[in-house]
């Protein structure tokens, strides 16, 4: 009996421990049947199938370049860009490339070295000028596609989607491209090549002066105009110039006789004259501060202590200009007159020079708005002077003064970096910027001195 009994005790003490433990887990059965296991796992599986055809249909159909529309009237189009990459680097980049170093710079408007500095520096700047892979993890743009296709907009003046076949960009991705690329240079060259003179500049810009006739001479002012075609009409009235009947925009602009631009002035004439366009420029800023380099010459054995600059009729009688004689008398007037008007001719051929090598400053750029005008007039001229600077060597040496003559000076520049100077000291600069010259006297020594420098050769 005591076996019989102790038998239940054995068995039932394994049996506690077994339900003790399927308590802590969770049973499946007690859930949902086997059957409803096996139709969920179905109804996931198909639905997952679904999404995988959709995700594949779409990836296929851009690889395919088949068109396809997204949103409105908006539609994809498929590019090869690899393919645009790689023809481009056959062309113009590799060891061997297709196209030589001068149609290089036809196509391009400036060397090689100098492009894939630019492209380097932009790639600094920003990531958007590096290579990146899209959300489908195929290869973007290269910087090379994109500077190229905002270099062939500003060198040819051709609409965006000129460039679309041979480099693979969209039209709006080259609006793009350009925008970013002329802000890029603005930053990233904008503080060399947009420079106002150093002590250095001064003196190489006396030199050349002195060799054109004209000691003291900085160089020549002027501006050049066009019509703003995509002016607002509800602008148009108020913007509308009386001498040209269309809403105009302008570029003053100081260049020297080695055709590098010193100084830009972007902005809608209107109703104003060249005259008021001076005014509001920033032409004489470093001046009035004090911390433009002072200039010293003599001329005829007469002292003077400021630059100057020649311009045309239309600026005003001011020191700082020395305009033609409008009708010469005498063989000196006569001479003077010839020899301004010659030395005169450096703005107008930077002018000339910056239309033939980025023909968008008098095409298409009428059509963008005003603040991208500026930017890409900005760039156009950063580029101008990159290349004249590139170019050094293969410019005629009349350019190169043979040295310096004592005739001109430079002294250091007043900068104060204490308190700000008072308004006073302002206006007083000021004033002697505009000052009338006393009976044209500086005028009156460049005759003489253009006719002992070169009248007696004429006789």
């Amino acid at each position: 009996m005591s076996e019989e009994a102790g038998m239940p005790h054995q068995s039932d003490t394994p049996s506690c421990s077994d339900d003790s433990e399927d308590s802590d887990g969770v049973d499946p059965t007690g859930i949902y049947t086997m059957e409803e296991f096996i139709t969920e796992q179905s109804v996931l599986h198909n639905f997952l199938e679904r999404i995988t055809v959709k995700i594949q249909a779409k990836i296929e159909a851009q690889q395919t370049g088949t068109s396809r529309r997204r949103s409105g009237s908006r539609r994809f189009v498929g590019r090869n860009h690899e393919q645009g990459h790689e023809r481009l680097v056959a062309d113009f980049f590799s060891e061997n490339p297709i196209c030589n170093d001068q149609l290089f710079r036809i196509r391009y408007r400036m060397r090689r070295p100098l492009f894939l500095r630019i492209v380097r520096a932009l790639g600094e700047w920003s990531p958007y000028f590096t290579r990146r892979r899209d959300g489908f993890y195929r290869q973007g743009l290269s910087p090379l596609q994109k500077c190229t296709a905002a270099i062939r907009m500003l060198a040819r003046g051709s609409p965006a989607d000129a460039v679309d076949e041979y480099v693979q960009i969209g039209e709006s991705t080259a609006m793009e491209c350009l925008e970013r690329f002329a802000e890029g240079l603005i930053d990233q060259f904008g503080g060399e090549y947009l420079r106002c003179p150093t002590s250095a500049d001064m003196q190489h810009l006396l030199q050349i002066g002195e060799e054109c006739g004209f000691p003291g001479m900085l160089g020549s002012i002027g501006c050049m105009h066009w019509e703003w075609d995509d002016c607002p009409p509800k602008w148009m009235c108020r913007l509308n110039h009386s001498d040209y009947g269309a809403a105009t925009m302008f570029l003053e602009a100081v260049a020297s006789q080695d055709l590098w631009i010193w100084h830009g002035f972007f902005g809608v004439v209107g109703s104003n004259s060249d005259i008021i366009m001076l005014n509001q420029s920033l032409f004489f800023t470093e001046v009035l501060k004090g911390q433009a380099p002072r200039v010293q010459f003599s001329i005829n054995k007469r002292q003077y202590d400021m630059g100057y600059y020649l311009a045309d009729g239309i600026y005003p009688e001011w020191t700082a200009f020395v305009k033609t004689i409008p009708h010469p008398q005498t063989e000196k007037e006569r001479l003077f007159a010839q020899y301004q008007e010659e030395a005169r001719k450096g703005t107008q051929r930077a002018f000339g020079v910056l239309r033939s090598r980025f023909p968008i400053v008098c095409g298409p750029v009428r059509f963008f708005q005003r603040a991208t005008l500026g930017k890409i007039i900005q760039a156009c001229i950063i580029l101008h002077n990159m290349t004249i600077e590139d170019e050094k060597d293969m410019t005629s040496a009349y350019f190169e003064p043979s040295g310096p003559s004592g005739i001109s000076a430079i002294l250091p520049s007043n900068i104060n970096n204490g308190p700000a100077d008072c308004f006073a000291t302002v206006l007083q600069r000021n004033d002697t910027i505009c000052a009338q010259p006393a009976e044209n006297q500086i005028r009156r020594d460049l005759v003489d001195h253009i006719w002992q420098q070169f009248g007696l050769n004429q006789r």
